[in-house]
């Protein structure tokens, strides 16, 4: 629900850009006979009014006429609502704004119309418990896994000897080694080396190390292995979300 700010208009793209199309652009009339129905006493006096307010912001042509987007239209349909439906006060909707403007959510008609926080959601990427312990049986030997994943076999050997491949006794690969030669194979195309990948070894080490004292600590209901990949799969989400915050944006 974020308001226009003025500014030029775009400037023309080359062959091949993608641009957004641009927003179309309302007059204060329009938005009036837009808003007419659902509030037949608004006025313009009113609009310029919350403007100066700073609820909402037009753009401004060249010649200083005011035009308003679709978001703008909404902002106000959102600012005039809570007026006369629930009396906020400007300094309530101004925080109410600015709450929808940092991604909380419109609950409606609930918890008295106060933007509340997005409830979390689990992570599509992220495995959860359950695909965690379905195990998918394979059993690959070395030149398999290499042809699988195009990994070759110095970077193979490198692998297991930082301990990320590990092989059965039989010397196969289960299906978790197809991830872990692939992922490696991704980042040896951008200079990083199996050594470099040792300390992902490691913090699986320690994460592991967690699910297990939890497990030997405190007592609860169901199969150890169900409790196991519940907190492993929180780990996990823990680890990528901690990731992405710190990715460059």
């Amino acid at each position: 629900m974020t308001g226009s700010t003025s500014g030029g208009s775009s400037v023309a793209a080359g062959e091949g850009d993608v641009t957004s199309p641009a927003p179309r652009r309302l007059t204060i009339g329009k938005v009036l006979a837009a808003l007419s129905d659902d509030f037949p006493d608004v006025t313009a006096s009113k609009i310029r009014f919350l403007e100066a307010e700073g609820l909402v912001l037009p753009h401004r042509t060249a010649s200083g006429y005011r035009t308003y987007t679709d978001d703008d239209l909404r902002r106000l349909r959102y600012v005039l609502a809570a007026q006369r439906d629930r009396y906020w006060p400007l300094k309530v909707i101004r925080e109410a704004l600015d709450a929808l403007d940092r991604g909380l959510s419109d609950p409606g008609d609930e918890h008295d119309g106060r933007p509340r926080p997005p409830a979390p959601t689990p992570d599509p990427e992220v495995p959860g418990p359950r695909a965690l312990v379905g195990h998918r049986d394979v059993f690959l030997t070395g030149p398999e896994l290499r042809e699988a994943t195009g990994i070759d076999r110095d970077t193979m050997n490198a692998l297991e000897t930082y301990g990320l491949l590990q092989p059965d006794a039989n010397g196969r690969f289960g299906h978790e080694s197809l991830a872990v030669a692939a992922a490696a194979h991704t980042l040896a195309s951008h200079g990083l080396e199996a050594r470099h990948l040792r300390p992902f070894r490691t913090a699986a080490d320690r994460e592991i190390g967690l699910v297990e004292q939890v497990l030997a600590t405190r007592r609860a209901s169901g199969p150890r292995e169900d409790r196991a990949a519940e907190i492993a799969s929180a780990c996990i989400a823990l680890h990528v979300a901690l990731v992405r915050a710190r990715l460059p944006r």
